[in-house]
C-alpha cells in the first residue's frame, strides 16, 4: 500500500545524481514531495529528474558544490522560490578515499574527506536550518554517516570512518541545538550497499555478492531502497520524536 508522508512537502536532497542520493529522491518523490535534486554535475542530475518524472513526481536539479556555502544558501534559496518551503533536507554528498594506513594516507585525500564530508554537511545544515527555523512547521534534516567510522573500524579507511564520525558528532550536537527552533537533526549510518562505492577496485558486482556472504552477518549489501527507507522514517512525522539518532543500517556489521 502506498503512502503520502511527504505530499505537499518539499525535500531537497545532496549527491542526487546516482546512488543512494538517486534512491531517497526517488523515495521521496513517490511519496508526494516535490524533490530538489543537488550535486555538482549537471548531466547525472538530470537523469535523476527524468527518472522521478517518470514515476509521476516532480522534481528540479540545482547544480551545487557542498564545498560552497554559497552554493547551499542558494540551493535553499530555489527550493523555495519554486516551491514555496523547505520542509526535508537530505544531506547525502560524500566521497570515499581508501586503501592506505594512516601514516601513508595522502594530505590531499585527508583534505578532501574532510571538505566534502564534513564541511560539507556543516554548510547544508547551516543554510537549511536558516530556513526551516523560521518556518511555522519547522522541518527535519537527515544527514548521511557511516557505519564505518562511528560504530566500527577496519584497516585502511581511517581518515573516511574519521569523517563520518564527525558527521556523526555534529548530528547529534546540531539536534540539540535546533530542536527549539522545530528543526529535527537525526543521521543514517549505511554499511555497504548496493552502490559503485562498495566494490573494490576492479571488483564486480557478482564478486562482491560472494564477498558479501562471507563477511556481513545478512549475507549480502543493503538495497538502496531499503537505505532510503530508514531516510524517509526519520524525515517523516512517524518519527516526530526521534532527535539526534544515528540509524545503522548494514546488515549487523557493526552489531
Amino acid at each position: 500500500m502506498s503512502r503520502n508522508r511527504f505530499s505537499g512537502k518539499t525535500a531537497l536532497v545532496t549527491g542526487a545524481g546516482s546512488g543512494l542520493g538517486r534512491a531517497v529522491a526517488l523515495a521521496l518523490a513517490t511519496e508526494g514531495a516535490n524533490v530538489v535534486v543537488a550535486g555538482r554535475t549537471p548531466g547525472p542530475l538530470a537523469e535523476t529528474v527524468a527518472l522521478v518524472e517518470a514515476a509521476g513526481g516532480t522534481a528540479l536539479a540545482h547544480p551545487a558544490d557542498v564545498r560552497s556555502a554559497e552554493d547551499m544558501r542558494a540551493l535553499v534559496r530555489t527550493a523555495v522560490e519554486r516551491f514555496g518551503s523547505l520542509d526535508v533536507a537530505v544531506n547525502n554528498a560524500g566521497v570515499f578515499r581508501g586503501g592506505a594506513p594512516v601514516a601513508d594516507l595522502p594530505a590531499d585525500d585527508w583534505r578532501t574527506l574532510l571538505d566534502v564530508n564534513v564541511t560539507g554537511v556543516l554548510y547544508a545544515l547551516q543554510a537549511q536550518v536558516a530556513r526551516m527555523r523560521g518556518q511555522e512547521s519547522g522541518g527535519a534534516i537527515v544527514n548521511i554517516a557511516s557505519n564505518i567510522g562511528p560504530h566500527r573500524t577496519q584497516p585502511g579507511v581511517t581518515a573516511y570512518g574519521a569523517a563520518k564520525a564527525a558527521v556523526s558528532a555534529l548530528t547529534r550536537g546540531a539536534a540539540l541545538d535546533h530542536i527549539a527552533d522545530g528543526v529535527r537533526i537525526n543521521a543514517v549510518s549505511p554499511g555497504a550497499s548496493a552502490t559503485s562505492m562498495s566494490l573494490r577496485p576492479g571488483e564486480t558486482e557478482a564478486e562482491r555478492e560472494i564477498r558479501m556472504k562471507a563477511e556481513s552477518p545478512l549475507g549480502r549489501v543493503s538495497a538502496t531502497a531499503e537505505v532510503a527507507a530508514a531516510v524517509l522514517y526519520l524525515a517523516s512525522d512517524d518519527a516526530a520524536s526521534v532527535v539526534g539518532a544515528d540509524l545503522v543500517i548494514d546488515g549487523g556489521a557493526a552489531a
